[in-house]
């Protein structure tokens, strides 16, 4: 059976590798000219690599390590020491960490906590402790509740200090959501904590050993052709055109250069587009659906991703850093991190400004220039003196609606991956799955839908549905 899928980020590509194993035939649209969706990269005339964010992967992300080890490049992840570190601020050029160490979850959790006096004093641990129990309990059900509040509002409801928001929650929050404690649903980051606290190696991070394109998304579409797949780039879609029973006759692309538009038929279809751009494209007898009325209780949030290369090093830091900056969220020395981008003598810094409303609109060298104050108190001793660090060059990345801003109440607009529409499915972060808007969440809903596919009763099934089996958690486990 022949599906066509729009769009080729983690969920479309993931779609596709999942139908391919199932038996189908996917043939993937993507209407730029280069594969990722939101973890697509670029190379500048130096032969360097600019990302459209900082991709971390965690231990608690089992679908997206499940295809890796199914494409066989499980090597190509760089597992780093299983800590957290936060910049201090009131402290410039200094660390605080919470160390995980090698024992069951939730104990290594705990000591880590505990083992931190840089940020948290012991009242304040113990109250975010207590506070913390009902999720750790009751898990999923408690979590998913939840979402009618904002994290700030369910540490005040939950009697946990304020001073435990400004020291850890503000740099999380920016972290999971590009948001601030009094906007992101407390679902989120009850999420997170949950499943970091009940796995063992839930929040130990890894990184790409180099540009996610490359190095994530060709072996995907390497395996979808070389089984009988098609991905086509500079294929962006025009209009969804439909039967007169509402069901999609074909997708119309648009034709690029001169060339006429062309019609591509399937037997199915899939939007693997971001919720923003598909709401646009919907049909307007499908508006009148309450399926997709919900959509519009969704919208995605803007970030912008910065890297700076640096005449020299600014840290040996091998590992993700929260800044605590009002400007920034998390940023990594790229150069120590990522095999590909190793360089001993120069840094590269990759950081992402969260929260990025106020600052989407502004030119590149407003915002390289607002960085770079921030970075100046992250490392004053490399920025003053005779000499101090010259910044050889810069690429600014803006994504004017990334993932979904999970504000409280979003929970209820997530779709499911099956429409009303016989012939039509959704994939994405933002439908309706147990993880965040993240990429184990993309590619989560992309092994969802090509099971939904493979299990409707008038399609041809496959032995190889088997390999449909979905990494989910514990009825009782939070996930992220």
């Amino acid at each position: 059976m022949r599906v066509a899928i729009a769009g080729a980020g983690l969920a479309g590509l993931s779609c596709a590798k999942y139908l391919i194993d199932a038996g189908h035939i996917p043939m993937v649209l993507e209407r730029r000219d280069v594969l990722g969706g939101k973890v697509a990269a670029w190379k500048d005339a130096d032969g360097d690599w600019y990302e459209t964010g900082l991709h971390i992967f965690f231990g608690a992300y089992p679908n997206m390590l499940q295809l890796f080890q199914e494409l066989g490049i499980e090597d190509r992840l760089q597992w780093k020491e299983h800590s957290m570190i936060f910049n201090q601020p009131d402290h410039p050029g200094t660390y605080s960490r919470f160390d995980f160490p090698d024992l069951p979850a939730p104990i290594n959790g705990i000591m880590a906590i505990l083992g931190n006096n840089d940020m948290l004093t012991w009242t304040e641990k113990i109250r975010l402790g207590i506070g913390l129990i009902p999720a750790i309990l009751q898990g999923q059900s408690y979590v998913e509740e939840m979402d009618k509040y904002s994290w700030s509002e369910w540490l005040q409801k939950q009697n946990i200090p304020p001073r435990v928001e400004k020291e850890v929650f503000i740099a999380m929050s920016k972290a999971l959501n590009f948001i601030n404690p009094d906007e992101i649903s407390a679902t989120i980051v009850l999420t997170a904590l949950n499943r970091f606290l009940q796995e063992k190696n839930g929040s130990k991070m890894a990184f790409l050993d180099g540009s996610p394109t490359e190095r994530l998304c060709q072996p995907m579409v390497d395996y979808i052709t070389e089984r009988g797949g098609e991905v086509r780039l500079n294929a962006p879609i025009k209009e969804f055109l439909l039967n007169s029973d509402g069901t999609v006759r074909g997708f119309l692309l648009r034709g690029l250069n001169g060339a006429a538009d062309e019609v591509l038929t399937a037997d199915i279809y899939v939007s693997a587009m971001p919720v923003d751009p598909l709401k646009v494209m919907l049909p307007a007898p499908w508006r009148q659906l309450a399926y997709f009325q919900k959509l519009d209780g969704l919208e995605g949030v803007p970030v912008i991703n910065v890297h700076l290369w640096f005449d020299r090093k600014l840290t040996d830091i091998d590992h993700l850093l929260f800044s605590r900056s009002p400007l920034l969220s998390v940023y990594a020395d790229m150069s120590n991190t990522c095999r590909a981008y190793t360089n001993p003598n120069r840094s590269m810094l990759e950081l992402v400004l969260a929260p990025a409303e106020d600052w989407i609109g502004k030119s590149d060298a407003e915002i390289v220039a607002a960085t770079m104050s921030e970075l100046e108190k992250l490392f004053p001793t490399h920025f003053s003196g005779a000499e101090p660090a010259q910044l050889l060059k810069y690429h600014v990345v803006k994504t004017p609606r990334s993932v979904y801003k999970a504000t409280p109440g979003r929970q209820q607009y997530r779709p499911a991956q099956k429409t009303p529409i016989a012939n039509f499915y959704l994939t994405g972060d933002y439908t309706m799955q147990r993880y965040l808007a993240s990429m184990e969440g993309a590619v989560l809903s992309g092994k969802l839908t090509a099971q939904a596919i493979a299990a409707e009763p008038s399609l041809p099934m496959d032995e190889a549905t088997v390999n449909l089996t979905t990494s989910q958690p514990a009825a009782n486990v939070a996930t992220v």
